[in-house]
């Protein structure tokens, strides 16, 4: 069937909208027609190969829908069903078999490797040129085929759909880290260096799992006020302040217990983990570069920790649901964070996302 998809050429070009062949869905595969994507880094990082995605691809990996088909061997899911989309997964490895599908060990080769889980692709140009589908779903598009394993239905009818696609990246990964994976003893400090989506996601998290210091770290002053609304309970203007690791320790009383890079800046990595007292532990969500320090007097003499996480540890049928049920409680207000653009300016929402004009830019497919 034609679609409309936006289109990436080339390294760093922008978005090009244009019309393009979408393949029927095949056993295990939904048809969803796409209401809303949202607006990642990651996806600009494939833009311009930070993360080297096969080209030309469609992007886009925070999709949300409605179902139009379904595939003869689904089980899960109808016709009419409403969706959010989070990450592809194998379904076999080692890792998935014991409930860590963000650390599928063919998670690169899926979500960035410009194919579906099988090793195929859905997505192709009129004159028949085959496109990369990115994250198992490409959903900078009217329409995307999805395995149903990605596939979360949202089971509320009071929540704009609109709202959900983000759920299945940014907003995950940031409540996730803190929810599922560092999961922070009640009354504890924690410190959040990075105030976009996946930043603000964690001080909400932090605020519902009882943390008694949350310190928001930033250099946009409007994100860090919103970052108080939020949950954070000290904020640090990273601009305004000379040295922000002491900083940080005088709020914290000689450093916070848990701390989380969202910036993917190796010098603010190793601020992260210098706000942490003596076995603290710093968790690491954005893309980040090499980095070099002193193992035994930033790390290891200190007994601390510093981990990567991916996804926020989720299985996404399960943690999105909790996510949203957080949401209709007043707990989880992420719609606070939403900025929506019509589709046709997909290439003004990451100018405006990058130069922080908005948090969250979500792209509705029908505007």
């Amino acid at each position: 069937m034609k679609i409309k998809a936006a289109v990436t050429y080339s390294k760093g070009a922008p978005f090009q909208i244009e019309e393009v062949e979408l393949a029927a869905p095949k056993a295990d595969e939904l048809l969803v027609k796409i209401v809303a994507c949202g607006v990642c880094h990651t996806d600009e990082a494939a833009q311009f190969q930070a993360i080297p995605v096969p080209l030309p691809a469609v992007l886009g990996h925070e999709g949300s829908g409605i179902v139009e088909a379904v595939g003869e061997a689904v089980k899960g899911f109808k016709v009419g069903d409403k969706v959010g989309i989070s990450f592809g997964f194998c379904g076999t490895c080692h890792n998935c078999m014991t409930a860590h599908q963000h650390a599928c060990e063919n998670f690169n080769a899926i979500n960035f490797g410009g194919v579906q889980p099988d090793g195929t692709t859905r997505l192709s140009t009129l004159d028949g040129k085959p496109l990369a589908t990115f994250f198992g779903q490409s959903s900078f598009a009217t329409y995307a085929v999805v395995n149903e394993s990605s596939a979360v239905k949202v089971e509320y009818d009071d929540i704009d759909l609109a709202l959900v696609g983000p759920m299945g990246c940014g907003i995950q990964t940031g409540a996730g880290a803190v929810l599922n994976r560092l999961r922070p003893e009640f009354g504890s400090s924690l410190a959040v260096f990075g105030c976009g989506t996946v930043g603000m996601s964690a001080i909400m998290a932090a605020k519902i799992a009882g943390c008694a210091q949350i310190i928001a770290v930033g250099g946009n002053p409007a994100s860090l006020e919103l970052a108080k609304e939020l949950g954070a309970t000290h904020t640090v203007n990273r601009k305004e302040v000379e040295d922000v690791v002491a900083e940080v320790k005088k709020i914290s009383n000689g450093g916070v217990n848990y701390s989380i890079d969202t910036t993917g800046v190796g010098e603010c990595v190793r601020k992260s983990l210098a706000f942490c007292r003596f076995n603290g532990t710093c968790c690491v969500l954005g893309a980040t570069g090499d980095i070099t320090f002193n193992v035994q007097e930033e790390l290891m003499g200190e007994a601390k920790s510093l981990i990567g996480v991916v996804e926020g540890d989720a299985i996404p049928k399960v943690f999105i649901p909790q996510l949203l049920d957080y949401y209709r409680r007043g707990q989880f207000p992420f719609d606070r964070l939403v900025k929506f653009y019509p589709f046709s300016e997909i290439n003004k929402a990451f100018e405006e996302s990058h130069a922080g004009v908005c948090i969250k830019a979500i792209l509705k497919m029908d505007e």
